[in-house]
């Protein structure tokens, strides 16, 4: 095609349109932007059609383009309606969010019906410590299954509780992206939904031995290394007492949390909690170690009608107290409640108390025939064994380890 326009003055044209001929014209702005425009006739109706830059798109490859085009236009083909549908695309594709931006949106959705902050702040939580540094900055309509088993695998067999929410939680996040679209591909005209990466993932996963526990528990071995290094830590001195205390009782982290003074008898060295506070409904007395009465009178100095007061006068610590502590401490994974799990494997597997007592000590129903023959609640045996626990737990590290005898 013979041009009128000349590659060497193409940056020296004055503003208007330039036409190369064939309906290829060179719009030049008065702030002086150069773009391509093509002008043919589209299903019987004139039409403008841009190109590109100048920047972009050289004079070469605008001819071949212009050329191309009305060979396309002359067949019938419906070039606008392609190119609204491919406009249409981009932006639908620069709207499709990271899968972090996805989980925090889905986060916020859900918050009201969390149980409680604990519940709410985990859910995230799990997600940005397994998830989010694996794929959490990829677009999710590009997520598959090998990412969510990426992810999985390293902690499937070694945290069987957390991993199974993990996945759950992804879940969640990618099926808001299905109904939101995102995940959706267009084949032929016709719009199709990709498959759900967390179909069929169990399967490609290892069986999990899920033992007795359901919270993450810190092996016994290693307590009273993290006892010694809880007292080391910043966090305010009411939360070290109180996650302390519940080591040592192996109370459950709502009785602890909720203690007020009138539960504490000095004299018997008791806390009696009444059966409303207690999950079982029935009331339970804790003898108290000589350490857990020394972390009571240290409390007193606080002056408050509960044992361990949060920020506001009146008020308890929040879970939230005792999970950011485990997670500056180093253990994100660890809960408060999952170190009763600790307890019950130190009793089991290094004392010779009898199971019912060591049940007896974590205020846990007592199942089958036996419940129904107790009439003791083994106050004796318990008090030696929580002394025990208590000498365990606070012992030097290095300190070698005996057997505790019932």
């Amino acid at each position: 095609m013979a041009g009128k326009l000349n590659v060497l003055k193409l940056t020296k044209l004055e503003s208007g349109m330039h036409s190369d001929g064939g309906g290829l014209y060179l719009n030049v702005e008065e702030s002086g932007s150069r773009s391509w425009i093509l002008r043919c006739t589209i299903r019987g109706k004139r039409s403008w059609l841009g190109l590109g830059s100048l920047t972009v798109v050289s004079l070469a490859d605008a001819r071949v383009e212009a050329v191309n085009l009305r060979a396309r236009a002359r067949k019938g083909e419906d070039i606008l309606a392609e190119r609204r549908a491919q406009k249409q695309a981009e932006k639908h594709e620069a709207s499709i969010p990271t899968f972090e931006a996805a989980a925090i949106e889905v986060h916020n959705t859900l918050k009201p019906t969390f149980t409680n902050e604990l519940h709410a702040y985990t859910w995230l939580h799990s997600l940005r410590l397994h998830v989010f540094p694996v794929f959490g900055s990829k677009r999710v309509d590009m997520i598959d299954s090998n990412d969510v088993l990426a992810a999985l695998t390293p902690i499937w067999t070694t945290t069987a509780v957390t991993a199974p929410r993990v996945l759950q939680r992804i879940q969640a996040v990618l099926n808001w992206c299905q109904a939101k679209h995102y995940r959706d591909v267009i084949v032929n005209g016709i719009t199709i939904s990709k498959a759900h990466p967390c179909d069929g993932i169990r399967a490609a996963l290892p069986k999990q031995n899920r033992g007795n526990g359901h919270h993450e528990s810190l092996p016994h071995s290693e307590l009273p290394a993290f006892i010694q290094k809880l007292r080391r830590s910043q966090s305010a001195l009411s939360i070290k007492l109180a996650l302390e205390f519940t080591i040592l009782t192996a109370a459950r982290t709502g009785e602890v949390l909720g203690a007020r003074w009138e539960e504490i008898d000095f004299k018997s060295h008791t806390w009696t909690i009444s059966a409303e506070r207690m999950k079982m409904k029935k009331p339970h007395t804790v003898p108290l170690s000589r350490r857990c009465i020394e972390i009571l009178e240290e409390a007193k100095e606080f002056n408050d009608d509960v044992v361990f007061p949060g920020r506001y006068e009146g008020h308890s610590l929040s879970n939230m107290a005792f999970l950011m502590t485990l997670r500056r401490m180093g253990h994100p994974d660890l809960t408060a409640h999952g170190f009763r799990a600790t307890f019950k494997t130190w009793a089991e597997e290094k004392t010779k108390y009898d199971s019912l007592v060591i049940e007896a000590c974590l205020a846990h129903r007592v199942r089958g025939i036996e419940r129904h023959y107790l009439r003791t609640t083994f106050f004796d045996q318990r008090k030696k064994l929580m002394n025990a626990w208590a000498t365990f737990a606070t012992s030097t590290p290095a300190a070698k380890v005996v057997k505790f005898h019932g």
